[in-house]
């Protein structure tokens, strides 16, 4: 029984419609849509359509297939550079070869996958990353400093790098803030602020390398720089005052070295030459002695020869020898009791003080009468300076 054939006169239609429309024709229905697909198409709708009936239908489904399959086909179509290395998720997960351990990350070139089923993240592997990182700490002697260093880094292992740990930069500053803790814990404050800054840093690189390959993380430090080292602001001055009062230290144990070794060599100089003078005096002696030795054995056997006149010339020429030293003449007179003193010096240089050649010789005039009174008085010859 039709909708609108209720038996009794009345319309029972739920769309409505008057009492001679019938149900939606759906052949009609698939030739408007087939219309306006071969519309979207470049084909014109008409008879040809109508007479394509189902078979055009399934060729146009087929075509739209075809479109999205090439459309899904090239969103998974991506690239991969050089300096980059890809980490292939399929449903969420890294494949794994044979062994367990994880496949090798995808090459650089062209690449595929596969759409809603897989993912990719490609991973930069040669940019070198730097993280700042400064912090206040203790040192072995009780003393606080200030650090501040960069942390150079890239990443070796992608699949690690993305896999393995949740946050890998934040796991990096972590393992930098205990690696630079525990070196800087185990040093003085000297050795941190001063000469010790290189050795601190290759000590920081290679604990943090080592946490770093305990975590998994994928990552290489390539270098670790020590910017600044030394002590707080607030005591800063104080810190300053001691570090030039060591440098004073320094300066004048250098300036002390300095002199030393100025003074040994002058020092070891004058020895020799101590030493040397006392060996030629000590050989100047013993020939001295040695050729008076020989001396008196000759002297001897011409003493034994003629003694009396051999005793007299060795009393005047000991004589000769002292008095020829001397600028004052002593005259004892034989069986008197007074000596007889003159003063020959102070008249030499009286008279050579004086320009005058008068007055020089008047002093030679006077210095003549004495000796002529000494010889009337003694009955002895005149005696001379020279001994002769």
């Amino acid at each position: 029984m039709a909708w609108n054939d209720g038996g009794n006169g009345k319309n029972n239609d739920p769309w409505g419609s008057g009492g001679d429309q019938g149900p939606p024709d759906l052949d009609e229905a698939f030739r408007k849509f087939q219309s306006q697909l071969s519309g979207l198409f470049g084909r014109r709708g008409g008879g040809a359509a109508s007479s394509g009936g189902s078979g055009g239908g399934r060729r146009y489904f087929l075509i739209l297939g075809l479109v999205i399959l090439f459309g899904y086909v090239a969103t998974g179509i991506y690239q991969v550079d050089q300096q980059e290395r890809g980490v292939k998720f399929t449903l969420g997960k890294v494949a794994r070869t044979s062994e367990g351990t994880y496949a090798p990350p995808v090459m650089p070139g062209l690449n595929f996958y596969f759409p809603l089923i897989q993912s990719v993240e490609v991973v930069n592997t040669t940019k070198l990353n730097t993280n700042h990182h400064e912090s206040l700490m203790l040192t072995e002697d009780e003393n606080i400093v200030d650090v501040s260093l960069d942390v150079q880094w890239l990443v070796r292992d992608p699949i690690k790098h993305v896999v393995a740990i949740r946050d890998p930069e934040n796991s990096l500053v972590q393992a930098t803030e205990s690696a630079l803790r525990h070196v800087v814990g185990s040093s003085t404050l000297d050795s941190v602020v001063t000469e010790g800054r290189a050795q601190m840093g290759a000590a920081v690189q290679a604990r943090l390398q080592d946490r770093l390959d305990i975590y998994e993380t994928g990552i290489m430090v390539s270098k670790v720089n020590i910017d600044r080292s030394g002590p707080p602001p607030q005591v800063k001055d104080a810190f300053d005052d001691v570090q030039r009062a060591k440098e004073d230290e320094s300066r004048y144990i250098n300036q002390a070295r300095a002199y030393a070794e100025q003074i040994l060599p002058e020092a070891r100089g004058n020895a020799e030459r101590v030493i040397a003078e006392a060996n030629a005096y000590r050989d100047q002696v013993v020939a001295r002695s040695e050729g008076e030795a020989q001396r008196f054995v000759k002297l001897l056997g011409e003493y034994q020869l003629a003694k009396r006149v051999t005793r007299d010339r060795l009393y005047i020429n000991s004589m000769e020898s002292v008095l020829s030293k001397s600028a004052k003449v002593m005259v004892d007179v034989k069986g008197g009791n007074n000596m007889l003193y003159l003063p020959l010096d102070q008249l030499r240089r009286q008279g050579d003080a004086d320009e005058n050649p008068a007055n020089q010789s008047s002093v030679d005039q006077a210095a003549e009468e004495i000796m002529r009174a000494i010889e009337r008085n003694t009955g002895t010859s005149r005696v001379r300076r020279d001994g002769r």
